[in-house]
């Protein structure tokens, strides 16, 4: 009997030259670095492609998406949406364009009769959106470790779980280039 596994998503959508706009983008990053995962699990920085991202989604079960979603918390704070629930908080409160996006890239993968199934948005409340070219701020980089968790968690429950990586990953396999990657791109920026 064939395996069937789900083919999943894990998504950081964001924009990394806005300070806590990246905050999507570095956690799947920090995702990518930490962990290996199954062949039917495809891992994607989204960056700000908009509806460049529907084809992902059409060929995806499950869907983890990492952003700064502005919920109305206290800054830091992370909330785990689901299913149903997932395009209302990508289209209210909007703290940037790449969300218009994201909910447009839903929808057109629902018109098409390909969306997820499953869909899973981890979002944290951002502090600071205003600062070009500045780091995530401490409240939300102090999110990255726990939204991983949260995904791995549901990874799991999907039955592919992750897998700590025994080895670095090698550069030529990382998300982002060395000059934009997490520790290369804020070594010089002052965290707030």
């Amino acid at each position: 009997m064939l395996n069937h596994k789900k083919r999943i998503l894990v998504l950081g959508i964001g924009n990394i030259l806005w300070a806590d706009e990246g905050f999507g983008v570095r956690v799947v990053e920090e995702f990518h670095r930490r962990y290996a995962i199954d062949d039917n699990v495809t891992v994607l920085d989204g960056g700000t492609q908009g509806l460049y991202l529907v084809s992902f989604l059409e060929q995806a079960d499950c869907l983890i998406v990492f952003d700064a979603i502005d919920y109305g918390l206290l800054p830091g704070q992370l909330k785990l949406v689901r299913d149903e629930e997932v395009p209302k908080f990508t289209a209210a409160k909007k703290v940037s364009l790449h969300q218009t996006g994201f909910q447009e890239v839903l929808s057109a993968a629902d018109l098409l009769g390909r969306r997820p199934r499953e869909l899973a948005l981890i979002g944290c409340q951002p502090l600071d959106l205003e600062h070009w070219g500045g780091p995530l701020t401490a409240p939300v980089r102090l999110q990255i470790a726990p939204a991983i968790e949260l995904a791995c968690k549901l990874l799991a429950q999907w039955d592919s779980p992750a897998k700590p990586r025994t080895a670095p990953l090698p550069a030529s396999e990382r998300l982002l280039a060395n000059n934009i990657d997490h520790a290369n791109y804020e070594m010089g920026a002052q965290p707030i």
